[in-house]
């Protein structure tokens, strides 16, 4: 097994990236941000056109390469009008769900620079008032967000500098708790991007030998489904996409291990590259769980749709309640550390 201490770095910068508001379409600072984080370790990394960092690991074989796939876009939501009464309603950005976001404060982002906080609220959404509250349907047409500013008017709001188009945030409340557990929207994926700055730090840390060149392409539209679809460098032929391990009713992973996915609403991921994944667990005494994915679609599915010729996996560690407030365990971070070690280290 990899030391913990990887483990602890990986959540750290985790908690780092998750501070940095990066929804789908607006993730410069985030990307940035990874960018740095990788330069800093010592690692060749650079932004791609389509707004991704592409980075290099190193390794002996270019002609038979791996990539590592993990993403920095989130969920999120863009102001689809600026209604009579001031308040704004939203079309969400990915698969944000507006359930989930019920009584969250958010930020909106103008494209002038300014930035004003609110909540996403149900309209009318005082118990006292509203005889229907508990009947009424949470749905991006039902629900609003309700400015911290004197506005009453479209025209106030405008006033501001907020428009249709802007963007708007949802505070992801990051934490993690004495027993290990790391909870906050958006483990998806960021917390795999904290895995992957982990995994550097380890190869560097401890000069590990890799058999194969290895990239890392952190994507930024995983969450419409375009993100890993380019940037794919030459010689690769295994993609991963290090994502959320789904946990959840009739699958086998918790938290506190490492899922790798055999199949989602894709198809089957590559029978042979699963076994090796599974292989490289046990070789590194990693607590691992293989489950099929009843709703899921990851970056590396993306990547074959590009029409390259791969073999393509999906692993992460495990995730509850996804898409909404998310919960991990520092427990899934090292054994995903500990299966990519192994992965990576062997020798086809």
């Amino acid at each position: 097994m990899v030391e913990r201490k990887y483990a602890e770095y990986a959540t750290e910068q985790a908690v780092k990236l998750l501070a940095i508001d990066s929804p789908t379409g607006y993730t410069e600072a985030a990307a940035l941000w990874v960018r740095d984080a990788f330069q800093n370790l010592g690692y060749e990394a650079s932004l791609t056109e389509k707004g991704g960092v592409l980075v290099s690991f190193g390794g002996e074989n270019a002609a038979d390469a791996i990539l590592l796939e993990a993403h920095t876009d989130t969920l999120g939501a863009m102001i689809a009008e600026i209604k009579g009464n001031g308040r704004l309603r939203l079309t969400s950005l990915g698969g944000m769900r507006a359930e989930n976001g019920e009584a969250e404060n958010v930020r909106v982002y103008t494209r002038a620079g300014r930035v004003y906080e609110g909540t996403f609220q149900l309209c009318n959404a005082s118990v006292h008032v509203n005889g229907g509250y508990a009947d009424a349907k949470r749905s991006f047409d039902g629900m609003e967000v309700v400015l911290d500013e004197d506005v009453n008017s479209a025209k106030d709001t405008r006033a501001l500098g907020i428009e249709v188009g802007d963007i708007v945030c949802f505070d992801p409340r990051t934490r993690v708790t004495e027993s290990g557990y790391i909870k906050s929207r958006f483990l998806d994926d960021k917390l795999s991007v904290g895995i992957l700055l982990g995994l550097a730090h380890l190869i560097k840390e401890e000069a590990i030998r890799l058999p194969r060149k290895v990239y890392a392409h952190i994507t930024v539209y995983e969450e419409v489904g375009h993100g890993g679809s380019a940037s794919i460098p030459a010689g690769v032929t295994e993609a991963v996409s290090v994502d959320m391990g789904c946990v959840g009713v009739g699958l086998q992973c918790t938290e506190r291990q490492v899922s790798v996915c055999a199949k989602d609403s894709g198809g089957p991921y590559s029978y042979a590259l699963v076994g090796k994944l599974i292989e490289a667990a046990k070789a590194e005494g990693a607590d691992y769980a293989v489950d099929v994915y009843p709703f899921y679609g990851s970056d590396v599915e993306a990547t074959l749709r590009s029409g390259v010729d791969i073999r393509h996996g999906l692993i992460g560690a495990g995730v509850y309640a996804s898409h909404g407030y998310e919960r991990s365990h520092i427990d899934g971070v090292h054994n995903t550390l500990s299966l990519l070690k192994g992965y990576l280290t062997m020798e086809k």
